[in-house]
């Protein structure tokens, strides 16, 4: 295949991926709000519990037809990642309960710099001044358009440290693991969906309780609201597998700041399907910023020096693993 062919194809799956990412992402983002705002269904953490299920039923159908092969992860490094993800989702709960909407967003944001932080420390990452300049762009219009009030105490501040920082392993761990072990999207998730719907499932109902002082088991389930959690649980199957396959063709970092564009759709159609009184001059400029922001990201990344790992393999080390992972992903390239 021609080099200009392979360039071609190479960027249409990359589009491809995002936009699979970003459908499903925006996707569940608005089923979830019409299941929690308007039916009160706030059962996030269980919620997610079943989310995973469902994304192991999946893994489970997909190894019994034969598209995801044997693979091997060591059960220390399946459980350091279960921590962290199962971490990260509680810690973004609590964050919310115990701090303001503003600081909320703000600590949000904060996951791309401590991201950044880990690639520079354990990938030998350098950025270059381009790429550095756009990701504070971003930064800045996601803030303008989402942060409003800010507010701060000490256990919302210790619970926003923990939900930034196991949100960042996790992400970056994600494709520490697809590096180290060859595994491709489908076979990271055939380990690790299964650990952390069980202990989701198990440990969801007790942080529910303690979140929002109701039991999962006393809600009423009328047949829309069960509608909604399957609906839910379909997409999230989509939103899981995605955000593996960004994350292992890109990095943790990219799949941060380019998803931002999440952000301006959901608001965007939050105003167009619940209303626009909150749609103003700042939340438009702010979107904007963002907007142009990730334009600039793509651009200076992409360059050379742009965004560069310094690698220290032998070059038949290179080829190895190169070709090991271009096996692996055949099946990530043709979701």
């Amino acid at each position: 295949m021609a080099p200009g062919s392979k360039a071609e194809r190479k960027a249409a799956l990359d589009a491809g991926a995002w936009m699979f990412n970003v459908v499903t992402s925006v996707g569940i983002i608005m089923v979830n709000k019409a299941l929690m705002a308007t039916h009160g269904f706030s059962f996030a953490t269980t919620l997610t519990g079943l989310h995973f299920a469902m994304t192991t039923l999946m893994t489970l159908v997909m190894k019994w037809l034969g598209y995801i092969q044997p693979s091997y992860l060591p059960l220390p490094e399946l459980v350091k990642f279960a921590f962290f993800a199962n971490l990260s989702i509680v810690g973004m709960n609590v964050s919310l309960m115990w701090n303001s909407v503003g600081f909320y967003q703000i600590a949000k944001l904060c996951i791309i710099p401590v991201l950044c932080i880990l690639e520079i420390i354990f990938d030998k990452v350098r950025y270059s001044r381009d790429t550095k300049l756009s990701i504070v762009l971003v930064l800045v219009g996601v803030a303008v358009c989402t942060v409003t009030d800010v507010s701060v105490n000490s256990q919302g501040l210790l619970a926003a440290v923990i939900a930034v920082w196991s949100t960042a392993l996790q992400q970056h761990y994600v494709h520490h693991l697809q590096w180290k072990y060859s595994l491709g999207s489908f076979n990271l998730l055939g380990h690790t969906a299964p650990a952390q719907a069980a202990s989701l499932l198990v440990l969801g109902p007790f942080v529910d309780f303690w979140l929002t002082n109701k039991r999962v088991d006393a809600f009423n389930y009328t047949s829309i609201v069960t509608f909604f959690i399957v609906l839910s649980c379909i997409i999230a199957v989509g939103t899981n597998l995605s955000q593996f396959i960004c994350i292992g063709r890109f990095t943790a970092v990219s799949f941060q700041v380019l998803g931002h564009m999440k952000t301006v759709l959901v608001l965007t159609l939050g105003f167009l399907f619940f209303g626009k009184e909150g749609l103003n001059f700042h939340v438009a400029l702010g979107m904007l910023l963002a907007v142009i922001g990730m334009i600039w990201y793509g651009n200076a990344s992409s360059k050379p020096g742009g965004k560069e790992r310094q690698v220290y393999s032998t070059p038949s080390e290179k080829t190895q693993k190169h070709g090991v992972l271009s096996s692996q992903s055949e099946l990530d390239q043709k979701v």
